[in-house]
């Protein structure tokens, strides 16, 4: 059963899990990733759009991504937690913002979803035990005024509509395709 919303105890808990979600963020958007790393149960897995594993992998792949260049920046909202004893849910809407250049023009990717986090009590302090991503939806738009990308839709067909933006450009970064 959810503890009761108003209890004192219900309170510090949900401050905790809320404080533990945005600092995960925030930690991974300033590369501080010793605290992120902090911020897992041992046993956490992680699923998103570009990483399925464990949450030690995913310290380490976003580390390596970042010093790649590949780095969007969260623009969070208020969590929303429900707690049950030791465990805890936690909702996290947020845009993924990428400042990108195609053919060179200079752009604004921003990637739309809701990050589902499941949280553990382990001897007094919330961990994170897994993460997963809902993509929702996303834009590709041009950064300045009175410019234009020029990009084919057919070449965004074959990805999910719900981010069909972002699936174009990291697999464009994969396959080394001028942007």
């Amino acid at each position: 059963m959810w503890t009761e919303i108003g209890t004192p105890a219900a309170s510090a808990d949900t401050e905790a899990v809320s404080q533990l979600v945005l600092g995960e963020r925030q930690s991974r958007d300033r590369g501080w990733w010793e605290e992120m790393a902090e911020c897992f149960a041992p046993e956490a897995v992680i699923d998103m759009s570009w990483f399925t594993g464990s949450a030690h992998d995913f310290v380490r792949q976003t580390r390596l991504r970042s010093a790649d260049g590949v780095w969007g920046r969260h623009r969070l909202s208020p969590p929303a937690v429900r707690v049950n004893g030791d465990r805890s849910w936690a909702e996290l809407a947020l845009g993924i913002e990428f400042p990108i250049t195609v053919a060179g023009v200079a752009a604004d990717l921003v990637s739309y979803c809701r990050s589902q986090y499941r949280a553990r009590r382990i001897d007094g302090t919330w961990r994170i035990t897994r993460i997963t991503s809902i993509y929702e939806r996303d834009t590709l738009t041009p950064a300045m005024p009175a410019t234009r990308l020029d990009i084919d839709p057919a070449d965004l067909s074959g990805y999910r509509a719900s981010y069909r933006c972002l699936a174009w450009y990291f697999q464009r970064l994969v396959s080394g395709t001028e942007m």
